[in-house]
């Protein structure tokens, strides 16, 4: 049985029960059978994956690797997943380095099966990978209540990661617009419409950088790191969406009393 997170509402109010309780909803979490138990699984057996066909070959520990970036729909494209970590990071011109979502990237170089010997053989590395996979599976856990929360939650995370590669400004927007969830906080957060992803990239980065030191003060997406400035970045961005929401189903309550009213009498 897996434990389900306690998040007894949505928006800001929720943001604040679930910071004040995530550690100890983690730790519960991480015992829960089926998350232990695919824990020690993988702890066991990727010291002998040698190759990428080993790794989707065995579904328990695929599902393991694809979680741990967040990629859990991704279980059943086996052939897509093999050419990604078979081709790895290191040439120019490998599939994950053509791939828009940098998720793909950050797994292909984690694996490292472009490497001899890959990086499955590092003592350290299990329990990186599992580090991420407890985490990110709490994610979607509390992603399963409120997905707006489980984006909230893996700012953080993402910022961090993305703060270590001390990326240019421009490198930096690139990467943030690569990575679906991170890229759905920002455009929230600053007011974009849900067509601000069909205009010319080059748009798309500079428009980012002007909302940024607009509303914050600040250019690029690294400084997001700093934790006052990142709260004040996930409370925007809960407010506008609860907002966006709640016109939402406003609208969709009048057009069913617009149509109820047209209906002409029963008697």
């Amino acid at each position: 049985m897996t434990y389900q997170p306690v998040l007894p509402s949505g928006g800001n109010l929720g943001w604040a029960f679930l910071k004040n309780t995530r550690a100890a909803q983690q730790e519960a979490f991480d015992s829960s059978a089926i998350i232990a138990k695919n824990a020690t699984y993988f702890d066991e057996k990727v010291g002998d994956i040698q190759t990428a066909e080993d790794l989707v070959s065995d579904r328990r520990l695929l599902t393991v690797a694809l979680g741990a970036f967040g990629l859990d729909d991704d279980i059943n494209n086996r052939f897509f997943i093999r050419k990604v970590l078979e081709d790895g990071t290191l040439d120019q011109d490998a599939f994950a380095n053509r791939l828009s979502d940098r998720r793909y990237f950050e797994m292909a170089e984690a694996f490292g099966f472009d490497l001899s010997p890959p990086n499955t053989v590092l003592s350290t590395f299990p329990t990186d990978i599992l580090e991420q996979y407890k985490v990110r599976q709490f994610e979607v856990a509390i992603g399963d209540q409120d997905e707006d929360m489980r984006l909230a939650l893996g700012l953080e995370r993402g910022l961090a990661s993305l703060a270590e590669k001390s990326p240019t400004e421009d490198v930096a927007w690139f990467t943030v617009m690569g990575t679906p969830p991170m890229r759905r906080v920002f455009e929230v957060a600053f007011g974009l419409p849900p067509q601000f992803g069909l205009i010319d990239i080059d748009r798309q980065r500079a428009v980012l950088s002007e909302k940024s030191e607009q509303t914050f003060g600040v250019s690029n997406p690294t400084d997001f790191t700093d934790p006052e400035l990142r709260e004040k970045l996930v409370q925007s961005f809960l407010f506008r969406s609860e907002l966006a929401s709640s016109a939402a189903a406003t609208a969709r309550g009048s057009v069913a009393l617009t149509l109820l009213q047209s209906q002409p009498p029963l008697f």
